[in-house]
C-alpha cells in the first residue's frame, strides 16, 4: 500500500511539474521535423527529372543548371539526423543549404521562361506543377515545425517546468533563424502566364 501511494504521489508530482507535457511536446517536435525532412526530400527527388528535361533544350545556360545540381548536392549532404534539431549550428547549416537550393531553383525557373520549347513541353510543365505543390508543402511543414518548437521552448522556460527541465535534461531547441527565413520561405516562382514575351536565349559558351 505504501509503495502504491508513493508511486501515485510521484506520478502526480511529475504531472504537476510539466513532465508529461514535455513528453507530448517533444514527440510533436520530432513528428513535425520528420515532415519537414520528408517534404525537402520530395523536392530533392524532383530535381534530377527537372534538370534532365532542361538539358534537352539546346543552348540552355549551363551555369544555371550547374548551380542547381551543386546546391542539391550540398543540401542532401547535410545529415539530417534526429540530433540535428538539438544542434543550433547544424540546423543553421541545414537551413542555409536548403535556402541556397531554393534560390538556385528560382533562378532556373526564371531562365526557362526564355525558352519557348520548354514552356510548350508538357512533361516539363507537369514537373513545375509538382515542384510548386512541393514548395507549398515545405512552407506548411516548416511553419508547423516553427510553432511546435516555440511551444516546446515556452514550456521549457516556464516556471516550474524549467526545474523539471533541468532535472531531466530537457533543453530549449534551436529554431529556424530569422536571418535566413526570408530566403527559405520564398518559393521558386512558377508562372504559367504568357504575358511576358520570351527573349531569345543567349548562346552558351
Amino acid at each position: 500500500m505504501i509503495r502504491t501511494l508513493v508511486t501515485v504521489a510521484a506520478a502526480a508530482s511529475l504531472s504537476g511539474c510539466g513532465y508529461n507535457q514535455f513528453q507530448t511536446l517533444d514527440e510533436q517536435v520530432n513528428a513535425s521535423w520528420a515532415e519537414v525532412l520528408s517534404q525537402y526530400q520530395r523536392r530533392a527527388d524532383l530535381i534530377p527529372n527537372i534538370v534532365n528535361t532542361v538539358k534537352g533544350e539546346a543552348n540552355f545556360e549551363q551555369e544555371t543548371l550547374t548551380r542547381v545540381v551543386e546546391a542539391r548536392a550540398r543540401a542532401t549532404s547535410v545529415q539530417a539526423t534526429p540530433e540535428l534539431i538539438n544542434d543550433p549550428e547544424a540546423l543553421k547549416k541545414f537551413q542555409a543549404a536548403q535556402g541556397e537550393l531554393s534560390s538556385a531553383l528560382s533562378r532556373l525557373l526564371v531562365v526557362t521562361e526564355n525558352y519557348p520549347n520548354l514552356k510548350a513541353n508538357q512533361g516539363f510543365q507537369d514537373l513545375r506543377v509538382q515542384l510548386e505543390g512541393t514548395e507549398n508543402r515545405i512552407t506548411v511543414a516548416r511553419n508547423r515545425y516553427i510553432q511546435t518548437v516555440a511551444s516546446y521552448n515556452v514550456h521549457t522556460r516556464s516556471f516550474p517546468n524549467n526545474l523539471t527541465a533541468m532535472l531531466f535534461g530537457y533543453k530549449a531547441k534551436p529554431n529556424f533563424t530569422v536571418q535566413n527565413e526570408a530566403a527559405i520561405t520564398t518559393a521558386p516562382t512558377v508562372d504559367f502566364g504568357t504575358s511576358a514575351r520570351p527573349t531569345a536565349p543567349a548562346a552558351s559558351k
